[in-house]
């Protein structure tokens, strides 16, 4: 039996142990539409006794030493290490993702538990001054049950980087992956930890549908959500936690902007840009969505740009060695399609791609645009690269700043001048000389305005403030005196 064996999670969900559920449905193959197995699909009804068992789990788990809880997440990393071909395979599989984004992605779950394995140790509090004769301390304490709502695109790291440092706190965890990702998402999440020794009743996997997330937003012991995934999705999950004055931590869609400054360097910057542009089909919150290049070098950068697209294969990574994979649905491909051709039909023009190609999407390259376009003003979550000019730097930042999301932005060129523009735009993350796509377990992660509630993952400061409360705490050596 392997690792993730269907045995083991078929037609199952893992709620205080793996157990059947009537509600079933395929995990399906994107590149081929291919059957790779059935996951047990939980209900909004499943969702409120799994968070009773959660609080009580979770205060015996709070109570286990730090020494202990470490042990769990450095195991947890060296079983990531030890299965990891298996888990890149599901990853290529479910998610579409080409072999080296799987490679990748498992690494940072690597990262992300080895990183979090230190969080038990690190200080959790601190010594307050205080005028009266006592001890004043301000304490951390796990927030109690956490619920994570995780997306499709990399399945795996974006529900693990709330799930881990949750539970290197004290905390106990829901964890409701994207239906379309429940193994990739879901179960590898699940098996590790239990393997890794996690007690039961701390870690609840529930793969389902919206409303099994709106349960688990709304269940009275959840005080903290993790979401990942769309703006319009992250501001009814905001909307809902701020009635019930619960803290949600949303990291939401983006449009990032690449800017190549005069004097770049054209064939690295065309790189750099494709790579941002099309790693993962371009379904990535950081992927780079706009290119504003400077008007020196757009047409020399743009050719570059059209001869990379047109060079990267498109098919199914788990049976060719291709650049691009397939898109998670036929719904998302056709309405990247519907951005490239509303786009076209309003003006702009194709420099490479703007084809379906089976399940997936040739990468693409459009010109002639204006900033009104939906092509420039969308987050399109595909393959495509639109580019515009600029002329100054003052405008650069302006049409960077004229977007409502705020994510991720890259500079490309002279540093000086990149460091200047860098401190008139408005994003949580800025790289210079570097596109935009970027993560690390131990940097801070997350973005402005409607790409989400600032950082919120990544780094002991960041995780520590996500996924515990502050208590105050007063110590006499006697008993006050006090007036009554």
């Amino acid at each position: 039996m392997t690792f993730l064996d269907s045995a083991v999670w078929g037609g199952k969900f893992c709620s205080d142990g793996w157990r059947h559920s009537p509600a079933r449905q395929p995990v399906t193959e994107p590149a081929t539409g291919d059957r790779l197995g059935t996951v047990g699909v939980a209900t909004a009804e499943d969702v409120d006794p799994a968070a009773a068992r959660a609080a009580e789990a979770q205060r015996a788990w709070a109570a286990t030493s730090p020494q202990r809880r470490a042990a769990v997440l450095r195991r947890a990393g060296e079983l990531f290490t030890e299965h990891a071909a298996e888990i890149e395979d599901w990853l290529v599989r479910e998610a579409g993702s080409v072999r080296s984004k799987a490679g990748f992605e498992t690494g940072l779950a690597i990262g992300e538990c080895f990183e979090c394995a230190a969080l038990p140790a690190h200080p959790q509090g601190e010594v307050l001054t205080s005028e009266d004769a006592r001890w004043s301390l301000a304490r951390r304490r796990p927030a109690g049950v956490v619920g994570v709502i995780a997306p499709f695109n990399f399945p795996l790291v974006l529900g693990l980087r709330s799930v881990a440092p949750a539970l290197a706190l004290g905390n106990a965890v829901l964890l409701k992956p994207d239906p379309r990702t429940a193994v990739s998402g879901g179960v590898v999440i699940a098996r590790i930890f239990e393997e890794a020794g996690l007690p039961a009743g701390v870690l609840h996997l529930l793969p389902g549908d919206g409303a099994v997330g709106r349960a688990v937003v709304e269940a009275p012991e959840v005080r903290v959500v993790s979401f990942t995934g769309s703006t319009p999705v992250g501001r009814a999950i905001g909307e809902r936690a701020g009635r019930l004055l619960k803290r949600a931590h949303l990291e939401l869609g983006g449009n990032n902007a690449l800017v190549v400054l005069p004097g770049a360097d054209v064939a690295r910057a065309a790189s750099a840009g494709a790579f941002g542009s099309y790693l993962h089909q371009g379904q990535i919150c950081m992927t780079t969505g706009r290119h504003l290049v400077h008007e020196s070098l757009v047409d020399e950068y743009t050719a570059a740009l059209a001869a990379k697209a047109d060079a990267l294969r498109v098919g199914d990574p788990a049976r060719e060695d291709v650049a691009l994979g397939p898109l998670i649905d036929r719904g998302q491909l056709e309405r990247v399609h519907g951005i490239v051709t509303d786009s076209v039909a309003a003006g702009a023009k194709l420099a490479a791609g703007g084809e379906i190609d089976g399940a997936g999407y040739r990468a693409t390259v459009l010109t002639g645009l204006t900033t009104d376009m939906p092509a420039w003003r969308e987050e399109i979550f595909g393959p495509v690269a639109p580019v515009v000019s600029f002329s100054t730097t003052e405008e650069a930042a302006r049409i960077v700043n004229d977007s409502e999301y705020g994510l991720s932005v890259g500079i490309l060129g002279d540093v000086g001048t990149a460091m200047r523009l860098a401190d008139r735009i408005d994003s949580g993350k800025v790289h210079i000389n570097e596109q935009t796509v970027s993560d690390e377990p131990n940097a801070p992660f997350g973005g402005v305005k409607a790409s989400g509630t600032g950082s919120r993952f990544g780094g002991p400061a960041a995780n520590v403030e996500a996924f515990t409360e502050t208590q105050w705490l007063t110590v006499r050596p006697d008993i006050a005196d006090y007036p009554f």
